[in-house]
Formats: structure tokens, sequence, C-alpha cells
């Protein structure tokens, strides 16, 4: 999901930096109140990061990640994955790849724009309270998935239109198909962590740090 130095210019980059910056800064209230969810942002910028440099592989226009994303938003909640995401590249370019810095803005919003959209329109419910709430079941981990990814590879056509030579069609629909694997994949590394650390869920280092004891699961 990232787009690579020289493809934006330099107006559409501070843009797309300010964007993210304001994205932040809306949720921002919600994790200064909580120095819980500030811990839980560092332990989802860090679970984010190691998948990320775990696995990742060019692919037609951009690259394919493991990202990880269902299973940090179950276990970490929403607003500390949005900000995990951003320090998780944040810390990605300053240790690994200082070149992606460039664009830190633009590759956030990629990541954080679909998050936003699929916790308004699937998430919210798991973490709902009482007969509201939905179970988490393997088959909401794989929707969720798939319509996070939808937005991933979406949110990389949005910025390669942008760009200021065309990209090839066939290059993005390249990038686009390689998501399918991790589609099918990664609901099941999300539902075994979920299961594994269902079982220390009475631990008071798991309740306080995690969100398990919000979720009911299936």
């Amino acid at each position: 999901m990232h787009i690579e130095p020289g493809i934006l210019s330099a107006a559409k980059v501070v843009a797309a930096n300010a964007a993210a910056l304001a994205t932040l800064g809306v949720y921002a209230p919600k994790l200064v109140r909580a120095p819980t969810e500030i811990v839980k942002t560092v332990l989802a910028a860090a679970f984010f990061s190691v998948f990320m440099e775990l696995y990742h592989l060019p692919v037609g226009a951009s690259e394919l990640h493991f990202v990880g994303a269902s299973a940090v938003y179950f276990i970490f909640g929403f607003v500390p994955t949005l900000f995990g995401f951003a320090l998780g590249l944040l810390l990605q370019g300053a240790l690994f790849e200082p070149q992606d810095l460039v664009h830190l803005g633009v590759n956030a919003l990629s990541l954080m724009v679909p998050l936003i959209a699929v916790h308004e329109t699937l998430g919210k419910r798991f973490f709902a309270r009482g007969a509201e709430r939905t179970p988490v079941t393997w088959a909401g981990i794989l929707k969720f998935d798939a319509a996070y990814y939808s937005g991933v590879v979406t949110m990389v056509a949005f910025w390669l239109l942008l760009g200021n030579e065309a990209t090839p069609v066939y290059d993005w629909a390249i990038f686009a198909a390689s998501y399918v694997p991790l589609v099918l994949c990664e609901p099941i590394f999300t539902y075994v962590a979920l299961k594994l650390l269902g079982r220390l869920e009475t631990n008071a280092t798991v309740k306080r740090f995690t969100t398990l004891g919000q979720l009911s699961a299936s």
C-alpha cells in the first residue's frame, strides 16, 4: 500500500500530510483522555510494525504487506489502531525505510481512511453494549478484512490517479489481486490470536491493555 516517492507532487504530499494530521486531531481527545489508550496505541504500533517488516513484497504499482489490521483492531480497539498505524509507519520509516517518510501522510491515510469507514459501518457493533453487541465470528472477521483491504486498494488507486504520470491499470489490478490471499489468510491469524488471548482474559494486564473484555466471541 506504499506510494513511492516521486509519484505525487510536493503540493499534494503537503495536502495529504495536513489531511492525515487533521484526521488524527479529530480523534486525539479520545486518546489523551485515557492513559491506557496511549499504552494500547504503542502496542498497536509495535505489532503493526512487526507485521509490516515480517512480510512486504513489491507487487504491481505498490507493495503487498501483512498489515494485521483486523488482529490489531479487535485486540486494541479503533482509536489505538488508528494512531498505531500512523505511529507504526513513522517508526518503520525512521528505522528501516527513510525514503517512505516523504509519503508518511499519504500512506497513513491509505490505512486510516478505510479503517474509519469500516469501523463506522461494520466494526462498531462488535464493541457495542448489551444486546446490540455482535459476537466476533470467523465470518465477521472475514467481512471486516474484505471491506478494509478493498478500501486500502481503492486508496492506492486514488493516489495513483493523482500521480504526476499515468500508471497502467494492469499494474494496479495486479496489486489489488495480490490482496485476495491476504484477505483469506489474515482472518485465520486474527481468529486464532483472539482465541489464544481469550484464555488470558482474566489476567489483569490483558484486561487493562486490550479490548477483549468488550468483545463477545462465538
